[in-house]
This record gives C-alpha cells, sequence and structure tokens, in this order.
C-alpha cells in the first residue's frame, strides 16, 4: 500500500506487517525509522546490509523466522537493499513470521518488483522519500542553531541548506560540524562556515584523523604528504580529531559493557555511515579507555598551543599526528 511518510506515526509500527522506504533522502527515511523505533526494545533490532544477507542467506531466515527472546516482536532493518533482495523477502514472506522487516532502498523504478510487492499488498507499507524542499531544510537548520544557542545569519544558513542537495542527512552532518567548532561559546564567521562545509575540501581532513585514530601509520603519512594543509586548517584538524576522538570514548565505554562489536557499531546515535563501519571498528580496538581519554586530554591542549602559536601550527599538528599514529595499538579492556 502506497503511503505518505507524515501518515506513519510513533506507537503505531504494527500498522503493517512489513515496511519499504525508498528514495534519495536517507536523512528522513533515518529520522522516520527512528521515530517508528522509538519506544522498541534495542535488544529485537537487527540491521543488515543486502550483500551481507545475500552472501549468507541462513541469517537472514534464522533471524525472521525465530522467536524473539524477548516479549516484542522482532525488527530485521535491511540496509541498502535493491531488486536482488525481492525473491529472498518472499520466500520468508510466504511463511508464517511475526518478525516485521524495513526496508531501506535507493532509487527504485516503477517496474521494481520490490515496490510492486509492497505499493499492492494491503498489509504492507510502501513509502517514498524525496528531496527536502529548502524551507523544510532551513527550519530545521534554522531550529538547531537556536536551540543550541549558536548565532548565524540568515544567508549562513542559506548557503549550508544549498550545499546539502536536498538531503536532511548530509544537513544534519554540516550542522553539528558547526556546534563542534563553537564548542565553548566560540563564534564563528561566514568564511569559516563557507570552508568548514565544504565537502570536498574536509574529505582530506576527516580522511586523515579516521586513519590516524585507526594507527593506519602508512596511510596517515600519505595523506599529510599528499596534501597541502595551511594555518587556517589546523583548528579545523584539531576539533575534527577532538569530536572523533570523543565518539570513539563512547563506542569504547558500550563495547567493553556489551562485548558485541556490532550491537555496538549499529547502536551508535548518530548513526555511522556504512562506509565508514570497518574503519570505526578498528579505532575502537585501538584504543583503551585510559588512552582515548589521555588522548583527548592532549588535542586539548594541543588546541591551545596551536591557537598561541598559529605560525607554527602546522608543525605542531604534524608532529602529533605522526605520534600519534605510529603508537601501538592497545587492545586491553
Amino acid at each position: 500500500m502506497i503511503k505518505k511518510s507524515f501518515q506513519l506515526h510513533q506507537n503505531k509500527l504494527n500498522d503493517y506487517k512489513h515496511y519499504l522506504f525508498y528514495g534519495v533522502n536517507e536523512g528522513s527515511k533515518y529520522d522516520k525509522i527512528e521515530e517508528l523505533l522509538s519506544d522498541t526494545d534495542k535488544n529485537n533490532i537487527f540491521k543488515y546490509d543486502e550483500k551481507d544477507l545475500l552472501n549468507n542467506e541462513k541469517i537472514f531466515f534464522d533471524q525472521v523466522l525465530t522467536n524473539s527472546l524477548f516479549s516484542e516482536k522482532k525488527i530485521i532493518i535491511v540496509n541498502r537493499a535493491t531488486d536482488k533482495f525481492y525473491q529472498l523477502f518472499k520466500e520468508v514472506n510466504d511463511k508464517d513470521t511475526s518478525s516485521l522487516v524495513i526496508i531501506n532502498s535507493g532509487i527504485l523504478e516503477k517496474k521494481s518488483k520490490l515496490r510492486n510487492l509492497f505499493e499492492k499488498a494491503n498489509n504492507f507499507a510502501c513509502v517514498a522519500f524525496y528531496e527536502d524542499t529548502q524551507e523544510t531544510l532551513i527550519k530545521i537548520a534554522s531550529k538547531f542553531f537556536k536551540e543550541n544557542k549558536i548565532p548565524i545569519s540568515q544567508s549562513d544558513i542559506n548557503l549550508i541548506v544549498n550545499k546539502c542537495s536536498g538531503d536532511r542527512g548530509i544537513l544534519k552532518n554540516e550542522i553539528h560540524k558547526i556546534k563542534y567548532f563553537t564548542l565553548n561559546n566560540k563564534k564563528i564567521t561566514s568564511d569559516q562556515i563557507s570552508k568548514l562545509t565544504n565537502l570536498i575540501e574536509n574529505f582530506n581532513i576527516f580522511e586523515l584523523t579516521n586513519n590516524c585514530l585507526a594507527k593506519n601509520k602508512n596511510k596517515t603519512l600519505n595523506i599529510l604528504n599528499e596534501n597541502i594543509f595551511d594555518n587556517t586548517d589546523c583548528i579545523m584538524i584539531v576539533r575534527t580529531f577532538l569530536s572523533k576522538a570523543k565518539k570513539i570514548y563512547e563506542l569504547r565505554k558500550a563495547y567493553e559493557k556489551n562485548k558485541n562489536l556490532d550491537l555496538t557499531i549499529n547502536s551508535s546515535k548518530p548513526p555511522i555511515f556504512w562506509k565508514e563501519k570497518e574503519i570505526t571498528k578498528k579505532q575502537i580496538f585501538s584504543w583503551s579507555l585510559i588512552d582515548i581519554k589521555k588522548l583527548i586530554y592532549s588535542l586539548n591542549k594541543l588546541e591551545l598551543e596551536v591557537k598561541k602559536n598559529l605560525d607554527a601550527s602546522i608543525y605542531l599538528i604534524t608532529d602529533f599526528i605522526v605520534y600519534q599514529a605510529s603508537l601501538k595499538s592497545n587492545n586491553s579492556t
């Protein structure tokens, strides 16, 4: 049955047997899934990529056809699904199961078998997620900056929104960058916003911090050698590094409690994009809680040194990153 996103409400998850969310707006799909599952026990939610289930169909059958250890219904989320998943899903659906499946797909043509199945079944929900309008994204950004007490002009908000290609997921990444940059009530200029939200320029900075935290020394050195960072990049590098280190600290703490790496990754908020899952796992294993605390302390100290010695900031940053990437991994718990 074809439904609109606004017709699906919190606490109404059981209105339909299964759900298909398709389209380009990943951020909007994520928000709707989070809303529907807000009151669901996380122990009953299982997330997979299509390719994982196609490579091992038994995983899917076992999850869907076995009852939950808890009282609630099992929720299986299948991300990056295509029509390749149609036959496997149909086989499972033909069997008697109490599990609920949420399929997250990209663009599906009208002739898509998966889309046709969900559109025609009265007990299935099929929802298309199109690009957000400029007005919607501006409202989201304005509300975020107001709630976080970040002074920002309307022209700067428009600049940020124009770079997000109609996807609130991208927008949320960008406005959170600004939030991290303005920690400790620091103001931010239009030039800094322009640079901070430039996805192409920032890619190498994120890649640099990611590989350093994963102790990929050779890759880290290659990034440093192949890119020409200047003094104005240094604060951004430190802030990015600090934000990521704090995230790894929280993930490591969660992992030490549940001893389940996949659960730790999949339960992360905000969510970890699939492209970053493998390197994030390596980062979690590379740092003990004690060492990641020391790193966070060192980064705070480094930021002060960089601000006091801006002319020498590149040398300070480079030495720090090379040293951290060269340290042996500490896998102790």
